[in-house]
C-alpha cells in the first residue's frame, strides 16, 4: 500500500533565525521525520511549494488537486499550514475521486523539538491507511471529515464544527 506526502509548507517545515527572530523555510523535514519513525510501508515525498498556507493563493490549492489526481498511489497526505487547511480540503473534496486524500499540519516547527508534527504525521499515516476515500484532516490525534473541522485559534486544536443546517452530517473521529 504505497503512500504519496505532498509538502506545502505550513509550520511543520519552518526553521527559526537565530539572528533576526523570524521564521522561514529552508527545506522540509519530511525524508528525516520517515526515517527517524521507521515508516514501514513504501512512502513518496515530493514537494510542491513551501509556503505558510496564508500565503497560498487558489493556484496552489489548484496545483495540489491536480498533483493528488496525477498521483499513481490512492493514499495521499498533505503537509499543509494549519490556518487555511480546512480551505484546501474543501477544494479537494469531491473533486480527487477514489482516494484516501489527509491532510495535517503541525502548531509548532518540527526543528523545535516540542513539535506536534512528528505526531500528527504519525497519525495520518495510520488514518491514511485506514479511512475510506474522502478527504479528511488529521490533527490532535483526531480525524475529521473536510466538511466537518475548524482550527479553534483560542485553544490551539483542531475541533468538530457544530449540526447546522448547512453541515446536518457532521462527522469525525
Amino acid at each position: 500500500m504505497p503512500i504519496r506526502i505532498f509538502v506545502t509548507g505550513g509550520t511543520f517545515d519552518k526553521e527559526y533565525n537565530e539572528i533576526t527572530g523570524q521564521l522561514y523555510f529552508k527545506e522540509t523535514h519530511l525524508p528525516e521525520m520517515i526515517t527517524r519513525s521507521r515508516v514501514t510501508p513504501e512512502v513518496t515525498v515530493r514537494t510542491l511549494m513551501m509556503i505558510d498556507s496564508l500565503d497560498m493563493k487558489p493556484r496552489d490549492r489548484e496545483l495540489i488537486m491536480k498533483e493528488c489526481n496525477e498521483a499513481s498511489e490512492d493514499k495521499i497526505i498533505i503537509t499543509h499550514g494549519t490556518d487555511t487547511m480546512s480551505v484546501t480540503a474543501s477544494v479537494l473534496a469531491g473533486k480527487v475521486p477514489g482516494k484516501t486524500v489527509v491532510l495535517t499540519g503541525a502548531m509548532i516547527p518540527y526543528k523545535f523539538g516540542s513539535s506536534d508534527g512528528f505526531f500528527n504525521l504519525g497519525c495520518a499515516l495510520a488514518f491514511v491507511q485506514s479511512l475510506p476515500p474522502g478527504v479528511y484532516v488529521a490533527m490532535n490525534g483526531r480525524y475529521f471529515n473536510w466538511n466537518n473541522v475548524k482550527k479553534n485559534r483560542n485553544t490551539g486544536v483542531f475541533e468538530e464544527v457544530l449540526k447546522t443546517e448547512d453541515n446536518p452530517e457532521p462527522g469525525g473521529r
